[in-house]
């Protein structure tokens, strides 16, 4: 149910108050023209939330991706995080993952028609994106994860909540995991609830929607995860691909913000799961390489595999000392977006009507 995996931390509220006075203030004085924002002439789209934490943004930006890319020259702008690079970097399929982040990595390589983009200055990472001769003919920009640059005036803002951690049961940092108070929610011209179970009832919609309590202006879809075929990560590796059934032995290694969701729909397939979890972007040492190990030998059954996403696989990829068996067995995820009440048309026409 929503809000399952919600925890408050009460003898911090006092902390949570102090840091809402500044993000309040901070707010304010971009609504009072304080702090300047800046528009553009072209469609740019925000994709973000206000919660500290994985609520499918990667997913949802390479939806709109596939939506825009056979009509429109589109870029991706984002920070770029745990980068090793500072300032402005424009990626290329060369370009090395720790030069430009993990997410922006994937992306690039999964969509190598894209223009894709690093900066932690999102106004400058657009001027370079606008003057430079190699990109200044774009028609669209996403911004990855900008919800809260608020430099950036985005003509459509669209803002992401977990099912199970819905921004109305949380709190702010650092007692829940709010970045901003509530009210931030009607800066956004879509709201998804992303990480649906598939089989909500219309009752679970009322309930969310009553929650949210959006403004007229505003439009909220619902979103699930759909998983695509299993593929091995490292290519050299001989024999015929395995296929996830019922008697398989996992171990679901990942290092994302919010597994459980992807947890609890591969244990519709097979109960025998054995999940590990590392912290969002984690950078895999010696010592995660011998654990992996020591849990892949532990697994029972002829049948194991370890999955992991394809956020985790760019990252194991660069992993040294992974033993031949274990690089044999270490099988990739692909997870895309999709609609729930096949609401994806409407969505996509919300899409359209911006960046026609």
């Amino acid at each position: 149910m929503e809000g399952d995996l919600i925890h408050i931390n009460e003898w911090l509220r006092p902390l949570s108050w102090l840091y809402g006075c500044g993000v309040r203030m901070r707010n304010m004085l971009f609504e009072w023209g304080i702090l300047k924002q800046t528009s553009y002439d072209i469609p740019v789209i925000c994709i973000g939330n206000i919660t500290v934490g994985g609520t499918g943004k990667t997913p949802h930006t390479e939806l709109l991706l596939r939506m825009l890319l056979p009509h429109k020259r589109v870029a991706v702008l984002s920070r770029g995080y745990k980068r090793k690079s500072r300032g402005y970097r424009l990626a290329s399929l060369k370009t090395p993952m720790a030069e430009i982040g993990d997410e922006p990595w994937q992306m690039k390589q999964k969509f190598p028609e894209a223009i894709v983009a690093v900066d932690r200055d999102r106004r400058h990472g657009i001027k370079q994106l606008l003057t430079d001769k190699q990109t200044r003919d774009i028609e669209v920009i996403l911004l990855d994860d900008a919800f809260q640059h608020r430099y950036v005036k985005a003509g459509l803002n669209i803002l992401l909540t977990d099912y199970h951690r819905l921004i109305t049961d949380d709190t702010l940092l650092p007692a829940g995991r709010l970045r901003e108070h509530l009210e931030a929610k009607d800066r956004a011209n879509i709201v998804i609830v992303s990480k649906c179970p598939t089989d909500l009832k219309p009752m679970d919609y009322r309930v969310v929607q009553e929650a949210l309590n959006l403004k007229p202006f505003q439009s909220l879809y619902f979103t699930t995860f759909k998983y695509g075929k299993l593929y091995r990560l490292f290519n050299e590796t001989p024999g015929q691909a395995e296929e996830l059934t019922a008697d398989t032995h996992v171990l679901l290694l990942t290092g994302i913000a919010s597994p459980q969701q992807m947890l609890l729909d591969l244990h519709c397939i097979t109960r025998n799961i054995t999940p590990i979890s590392f912290a969002d972007h984690h950078d895999f040492k010696s010592h995660d390489v011998q654990r992996i190990e020591e849990e892949f030998t532990a697994l029972q059954g002829s049948k194991r595999l370890i999955i992991t996403t394809e956020k985790d696989a760019a990252r194991l990829s660069l992993v040294e000392g992974l033993t031949p068996i274990v690089r044999r067995h270490i099988y990739v995820l692909p997870i895309e977006v999709s609609f729930l009440r096949n609401e994806g048309d409407n969505f996509a026409q919300e899409i359209r009507a911006f960046t026609k």
